[in-house]
């Protein structure tokens, strides 16, 4: 308990609250930025259980905020470069890792397992998804999301309590930090948040943020707090989340050299983007005027469309089936990990 000792001394913890975290058992859903921000202080303050879901490997441009990573791990797994970091940080918490995206098929599986749940994405149809599951299996979620500047923390879900559907009803297009860009402090300063809201309903705190949204803004270094109440009329049953996750959704495709045979892939970001792909089958149609060059594509031809994180690509593959053009497909893939793949398989051919 020495390690500990600093903060057992408080009055709000000691040694019954010290060993509450030690019973403790979060899942902390992303390990990017947010994740990388919050895991280190649950693992510091004796937390005896951690999860970790994450699908994503390591790119250089992570490097500036995800600071469990370092240029090795460039291509390695976030969840277990985040576990290697962690575990050498406190040997004594118990870390599994989860190399997966989450998705309506493992949720409610990995959700029984935890206590809490932490949502460190920056994809909005999953923290629908982290709510939804949250709500059928009776667990709170932290919620955290950064956009440039600002950043917003609340609890749902909490002794019944509201839930992000609550506060948001409807899904609300915002760009990720791929798009819209991000300073890591600013990360590094709601992660802590996260942190701190975890470690209070697990202390059993009063002042837990739930029914309220901190929104703080780290270049004015203002805040305010909002409340909000329950929607009684939403409710979410099994029937709804099947409904909802489980239809006939097409999932993104996979990227094999070979598809480059038979598709045209397009490239829907920003022209001043990196790295570029040089490749007589790539074409370059940003998102931003992408309806505008529609007429330079051919609604026989078959298409996949990649972009840095799959967001603008899902987008787009929208556009285009709206516009009739049948055979399009999002990739799963960034375009960091396509570049590999598609020099890999040239190489390969020579």
């Amino acid at each position: 308990m020495s390690r500990y000792q600093r903060q057992i001394i408080l009055p709000q913890i000691g040694e019954k609250g010290q060993q509450k975290l030690t019973e403790a058992r979060v899942l902390v859903i992303g390990a990017g930025g947010l994740g990388c921000a919050l895991l280190p202080y649950l693992v510091a303050s004796g937390i005896g259980n951690l999860g970790i879901v994450d699908g994503d490997r390591v790119e250089e441009s992570n490097l500036h905020r995800q600071i469990l990573f370092s240029n090795n791990s460039i291509g390695k797994f976030k969840a277990e470069e985040a576990q290697v970091f962690l575990n050498n940080q406190n040997p004594a918490c118990s870390i599994t890792v989860y190399t997966e995206y989450l998705t309506a098929e493992n949720a409610l599986q990995l959700f029984e397992k935890y206590d809490i749940i932490v949502d460190a994405t920056d994809r909005i149809a999953i923290r629908y998804l982290i709510n939804d599951a949250a709500v059928l299996t009776g667990k709170p979620f932290v919620y955290g999301s950064i956009h440039r500047f600002e950043g917003q923390v609340s609890v749902f879900n909490y002794s019944n309590g509201p839930t992000y559907r609550c506060l948001f009803p409807k899904a609300i297009e915002v760009p990720s930090c791929a798009e819209a860009g991000v300073l890591g402090t600013s990360v590094g300063l709601i992660g802590m948040m996260q942190a701190q809201e975890v470690l209070k309903i697990i202390l059993g705190s009063e002042n837990v943020l739930s029914g309220e949204l901190l929104i703080y803004n780290t270049l004015t270094a203002s805040q305010h707090k909002f409340q909000f109440s329950k929607n009684e009329q939403i409710e979410i049953t099994h029937e709804f989340f099947d409904t909802e996750y489980t239809s006939e959704k097409i999932e993104p495709e996979s990227f094999h050299p070979s598809l480059l045979e038979k598709y045209t892939l397009i490239d829907v970001r920003e022209l001043n983007e990196h790295p570029r792909i040089q490749h007589q089958n790539i074409l370059e149609l940003p998102l931003s005027n992408f309806k505008e060059t529609l007429n330079q594509l051919d609604k026989e031809q078959a298409y996949l469309v990649f972009c840095k994180s799959g967001i603008r690509a899902a987008k787009a593959e929208t556009i285009l089936q709206e516009h009739n053009f049948k055979n399009t497909r999002a990739l799963q893939e960034s375009a960091s990990q396509l570049e590999v793949l598609i020099t890999n398989a040239s190489v390969l051919k020579q």
